[in-house]
């Protein structure tokens, strides 16, 4: 019996250009430390941060690139789960880039 090889979601062949995180936060001092972590801890460094403060919340927006769609989606489930964080959604710029042309 030949098996077929399961495909590896998270192989770096699998890996989209950038994907765009956007998320609420809790406006408090370790915040921003707590969201960053989840992508320190996996050695990735995001090429753009942008956060500002709206009343009692933070508005994030992380880009990174090389992760496949799998290991986006599971580091916005890590976020989602953390206590500070509200909101979070994730884009492909690949995608949303090509949708534009």
């Amino acid at each position: 019996m030949n098996a077929q090889p399961r495909t590896d979601a998270w192989a770096a062949s699998n890996a989209h250009s950038t994907v765009h995180y956007r998320l609420q936060a809790d406006a408090e001092p370790d915040s921003l430390c707590r969201v960053l972590n989840l992508f320190a801890l996996q050695f990735l460094t995001p090429h753009s941060v942008h956060v500002s403060q709206q009343e009692d919340w933070l508005d994030i927006e992380v880009g990174i690139g090389g992760l496949s769609w799998h290991r986006a989606e599971v580091i916005a489930q890590k976020l989602r789960n953390l206590v500070c964080v509200g909101e979070v959604s994730l884009t492909n710029v690949q995608r949303v880039a090509l949708a534009v042309v």
